[in-house]
C-alpha cells in the first residue's frame, strides 16, 4: 500500500527502516539512541500514562483514501492513500485537570528555527486553546546538536506576528535559548516536558 504526503511525495517509513538495521552503539547509550523527537515523545507519554501522571497522546494524521482494491466481496485492500494536512497540533491531553496542547518540530539548522515549519491554522488553534485557559507550547529539537527546548506559546505568537509584519522568517537559536526552556534527555521519562510546565504554571 502506498501513502503520499499532501504535496504528492511518497511516504517512506524511516522508523521501520531504522529498526531493520539497528545501531548497536547508540543503543548502549540511552542519551543518544538516534530516536526521532516523535519517538522520544511517544515513549515519554507512555511513561506518563503508566505512571498515572498524565494522559497525553499524539493525534492521528488524517488519511484520504484514493484507491481501494475490492478483490473479494468480503475484503477490501487499500492500495493508495494520502496524508491530509492536520488541522491542529500534534499532541493533546490532560494533566491534573489542566488541558495540554502542543506541537513538536525538528530542524537541522544550528542557528535558527524556520517558522515555515508551522501552518497558520496551527497558530490559530493554539490561540484558541490559550483563550480557553489551556496550556499551549512547542517543543523544538535541534537534531544536529541533540538539543531540545520548550517554547511557550506567547513567545511563538510574538515571533509569528513579527514574521507576518515583515520581520525575519525564523526564530534565532539565541532567542530560543533566551526565552525557551532547555530539556535534558533522560531515561524515564525520556523528555520530561511536564516538569517544566508544572514550574511555569505552578501546579
Amino acid at each position: 500500500m502506498e501513502f503520499h504526503y499532501p504535496n504528492g511525495r511518497k511516504y517512506e517509513n524511516l522508523s521501520a527502516a531504522k529498526q531493520k538495521t539497528p545501531d548497536t552503539t547508540a543503543a548502549t547509550n540511552y542519551s543518544n539512541r538516534g530516536m526521532t523527537l516523535e519517538e522520544d515523545l511517544n515513549e515519554t507519554n507512555r511513561y506518563y500514562l503508566t505512571s498515572g501522571i498524565a494522559v497525553i497522546h499524539k493525534k492521528p494524521t488524517p488519511v484520504q483514501i484514493v484507491h481501494v482494491d475490492y478483490a473479494k466481496r468480503s475484503t477490501a485492500v487499500i492500495k493508495e492513500a494520502y496524508f491530509r494536512q492536520a488541522s491542529t497540533t500534534d499532541y493533546n491531553g490532560v494533566c491534573e485537570g489542566k488541558y495540554i496542547d502542543f506541537e513538536a518540530k525538528e530542524t537541522k539548522s544550528k542557528t535558527s528555527f524556520p517558522l515555515k515549519n508551522f501552518h497558520s491554522h496551527q497558530i490559530e488553534h493554539m490561540h484558541h486553546v490559550v483563550k480557553q485557559n489551556g496550556i499551549a507550547f512547542v517543543i523544538i529539537r535541534f537534531s544536529t546538536t541533540e538539543e531540545i527546548f520548550l517554547l511557550e506559546s506567547k513567545f511563538l505568537f510574538a515571533y509569528w506576528d513579527r514574521m507576518i509584519s515583515g520581520g525575519r522568517k525564523s526564530i534565532s537559536k539565541k532567542e530560543i535559548v533566551a526565552h525557551g526552556h532547555k530539556i535534558k534527555l533522560g531515561y524515564r521519562p525520556r523528555i520530561d516536558y511536564l516538569k517544566i510546565i508544572r514550574e511555569i504554571y505552578a501546579f
